[in-house]
């Protein structure tokens, strides 16, 4: 990399940045100092640029983009074009041209990028957009193959081969290629092919094993089915059975019918089967055999009668009961076959039938699919190189963008533009505020806005449209803040122009312009005035309603006690209130000597001092609030902002008081507009008697000028 190359800056915001402003500036951007970078990573998501461009920067998929990256993208994209100049128009249709077809790696991207415009149906054309790199399904809808090794229906004509495909589709799952279609990868193949090859095992072993794995042939499997059924019912009555020999008082009690039928006795009993069939299977009696065919409990005549004719007929034939000894075999006669069932393998692709496994094993079909499968992941360079086109088209149009806010902040303090963290305008009390950022964690930037020095409103913002919702942190760079409160509404426009209801959640107070700062201690202490004396007009209030509420007490109270017999009056105690009175007189006294003193003051001056003690005055209350207001103005920092958001911000982005009052605009009447001052509900002015009093103050003014320095004498 050449070291030599020459750098020129600007200094935008108080800070020294670099100028990208040619494609050797692109070259060269690795050899620049990262200590001069205005940032040094940001997130990938919630900016006003592509995501989808900002994830293929971000190689390690961390959700960060970080200087590396950048350098690593724009050294890519230039030894790909012809001209990097190209990168700085920053144009939405990349024509194929620019593509350098003297290196390998060019020429394998233009001839993708061809391919691309065939596929579209757009052979004709030498124009791309980001639009139509992007629609892979509709890139490789038409390609036999594809080079994700995924293959599909369309891949084969054969209908074997379909079948097939299906097959291992149902059995093992499907993968989705660039196409946007179902089908089978390599490993879903071979993994398919191992549970064939382990249930033909596993079936293998049952057909040496026939007679004992089988002991009705090929209705074992339902007359298991049946056993299992009527297990637990068999072995409850046999039981019951033995309790009733070992206690035959218990037998009513095991039989458990009288008291529960005469419970359902009285219902519709159709509707009381699943109680029916919680009774024993038939009725108990010490050492009785379980009947097949009478006395069955009505709940399960049915699977007993299927249990008689996959079971107990084929082991004993023409019997009509069954003893223990007899079910005692029946349950053995299953031991291997339950045994085999447990080492099942290969179940996955049991849906298809041991013969059809057998018939996918013997045939050649597999191979011819893995084959396809080859086929398909020889071609993955040439189908990357047609990714790698998006990639080339979207850096083309994106990569500029990204470096003029990050590299730089161009945009952030160009006039014209807007900066990818701004995420659109708000519009609240006749002003609209350009500066609103996306707030990804309110507590963290809630802390990191005390740095930034900046008056900013939080506001939850709801989309008209889609219902969504999101947190955005808007700075106040000019007006005033009177009417600003938490819960006041407004409306937000993103940079689509979609508008979202906006309502304001939390309020971080700082100076907004030094005017403000100037009335901001006359403010406060109107506002305090106003609140004492609501506070004072409550009390009265209060103090008016409980003396009336208690006079209606006692004048009720007063009819029933008029013939009792009243107190003495208490006579009035002067010396009491003499300390009050004291209090009061000499409080007032001080407060109007004072008063007097600075009037004294103030008229004793020569007559040209009177202004300059007033300017003086208003110094003294309001000079302070307009120092620290300026020292704050000029520090306003948007960086505390960003790295709450997840910007890792390398310099300062001053927002000073001219660049701040760009971004907040205030409400102004159009060029030209005609104003109607005639309003109908204004007060009625009397402009005679401001007259009068005006001339009346300024010729008293005169009057005490003159007196003052013995122009007129007054008589003694």
């Amino acid at each position: 990399m050449n070291n030599n190359h020459i750098w020129n800056f600007s200094t935008v915001g108080g800070i020294k940045r670099v100028n990208i402003e040619s494609g050797q500036d692109l070259i060269h951007l690795g050899s620049l100092d990262q200590k001069l970078w205005t940032a040094l990573s940001c997130p990938v998501n919630d900016l006003e640029i592509d995501p989808k461009t900002l994830e293929l920067i971000d190689k390690d998929k961390d959700g960060k983009i970080r200087v590396p990256e950048i350098v690593a993208a724009v050294d890519w994209v230039t030894s790909i074009i012809k001209n990097p100049d190209d990168l700085l128009k920053q144009e939405a249709n990349f024509p194929i041209s620019a593509i350098n077809d003297q290196t390998e790696a060019g020429r394998k991207l233009l001839s993708s990028a061809k391919v691309i415009l065939k596929n579209i149906n757009k052979e004709d054309s030498e124009i791309l957009t980001v639009e139509e790199t992007s629609d892979i399904p509709k890139i490789f809808a038409l390609s036999k193959f594809n080079g994700d090794g995924i293959i599909t229906e369309d891949t084969t004509n054969d209908p074997k081969l379909i079948q097939l495909l299906k097959e291992v589709i149902s059995c093992v799952g499907s993968s989705t290629d660039r196409g946007g279609k179902q089908g089978i990868s390599i490993e879903q193949m071979t993994t398919f092919l191992e549970q064939c090859n382990l249930y033909a095992s596993w079936h293998d072993k049952a057909d040496a094993y026939t007679a004992s794995i089988f002991p009705f042939g090929e209705q074992t499997e339902e007359a298991y089915q049946y056993y299992t059924t009527i297990k637990s019912k068999i072995e409850d009555y046999f039981l019951r059975c033995k309790l009733a020999a070992f206690d035959p008082r218990s037998t009513d009690v095991l039989n458990l019918l009288v008291a529960r039928v005469e419970a359902i006795s009285t219902k519709d009993l159709s509707t009381c089967i699943e109680e029916i069939a919680s009774y024993p299977l038939a009725k108990i009696e010490a050492k009785k055999d379980l009947p097949l065919y009478t006395g069955i409990n009505p709940a399960w005549e049915t699977t007993m009668n299927s249990f008689n004719k996959f079971i107990a007929n084929k082991l004993f034939p023409n019997q009509k009961s069954l003893s223990e000894v007899d079910w005692k075999i029946i349950s053995d006669i299953f031991t291997a076959f339950v045994q085999w069932k447990a080492e099942a393998v290969g179940t996955s692709v049991s849906a298809l039938g041991i013969n059809r496994v057998r018939e996918i094993l013997s045939s050649n079909h597999p191979e011819e699919l893995k084959s396809l499968i080859a086929e398909d992941i020889a071609l993955e360079h040439e189908a990357n190189n047609i990714i790698l086109v998006d990639q080339l088209v979207r850096y083309y149009r994106d990569l500029y963008t990204l470096l003029k806010n990050f590299v730089t902040f161009y945009d952030f303090y160009s006039p014209d533009s807007k900066a990818i963290f701004q995420a659109g305008t708000l519009y609240v009390d006749q002003r609209s505020c350009d500066l609103c950022i996306k707030v990804i964690d309110l507590p963290k930037h809630y802390t990191m806005s005390t740095y930034s020095g900046m008056f900013l409103i939080y506001c939850e913002c709801v989309s008209k449209t889609t219902s969504e919702k999101m947190t955005i942190a808007a700075a106040l760079t000019n007006g005033d803040i009177d009417n600003l409160v938490v819960g006041r509404n407004a409306l937000f426009y993103d940079r689509d122009g979609r508008d979202w209801d906006a309502t304001i959640i939390k309020i971080v107070d700082n100076p907004i312009s030094i005017a403000q700062a100037f009335w901001s201690p006359y403010k406060k202490v109107y506002r305090f005035i106003e609140t004492q004396i609501n506070k004072i007009a409550a009390e009265q209030e209060a103090n008016v309603e409980t003396k009336s509420t208690k006079g209606l007490e006692d004048a009720s109270t007063e009819i029933t006690t008029a013939t009792a017999p009243k107190p003495p009056a208490q006579p009035f105690d002067v010396g009491k209130f003499v300390g009050i009175f004291a209090a009061i007189g000499l409080a007032l006294g001080a407060i109007g000597s004072a008063a007097v003193s600075i009037v004294a003051g103030f008229m004793g001056l020569v007559w040209w001092k009177m202004p300059l003690a007033f300017i003086g005055l208003v110094l003294i209350i309001s000079g302070p609030p307009m120092v620290m207001a300026f020292l704050k103005l000029r520090k306003r920092n948007l960086a505390p902002l960003l790295d709450a958001n997840g910007w890792a911000i390398n310099a300062r982005a001053n927002v000073n008081i001219p660049f701040g009052n760009t971004l907040t605009n205030l409400a102004h009447l159009p060029k030209g507009a005609k104003v109607n001052l005639n309003d109908p509900f204004t007060k009625k002015k009397r402009p005679f008697l401001s007259i009068v009093l005006l001339l009346s103050i300024l010729i008293g003014i005169l009057f005490f000028i003159l007196w003052k320095y013995g122009f007129i004498h007054l008589p003694k």
